[in-house]
């Protein structure tokens, strides 16, 4: 049986600049988001907020929903986002540790 996958946005801030990743760990991906721990985009544009995400049975399902949404106009991820979380809360700190 495989392990759970994600599809995660982070955002800056409401309305901010967005990113779009997937990964097989969540609560350890967006830690490693919010620490800086990689030089990238997020790192770059002080991307830490988790706004969004969806689990898949399959990596490759994950994947393949994660290129589509990156295709996405602006318009469309804000839309996802703030039906989903109109707060555009950081759903990150909803995980218990």
């Amino acid at each position: 049986m495989e392990k759970a996958s994600y599809v995660y946005i982070l955002g800056s801030d409401r309305y901010g600049t967005l990113y779009t990743g997937v990964t097989a760990d969540l609560v350890k991906r967006i830690w490693i988001h919010k620490q800086d721990l990689h030089e990238g985009f997020t790192k770059k544009y002080g991307i830490h907020k988790l706004v969004w995400f969806e689990s898949h049975l399959d990596i490759l399902a994950a994947i393949k929903r994660e290129k589509q949404i990156k295709k996405w106009e602006r318009a469309w991820k804000v839309k996802m986002i703030s039906l989903a979380n109109p707060t555009w809360r950081d759903l990150y700190n909803d995980f218990t540790f």
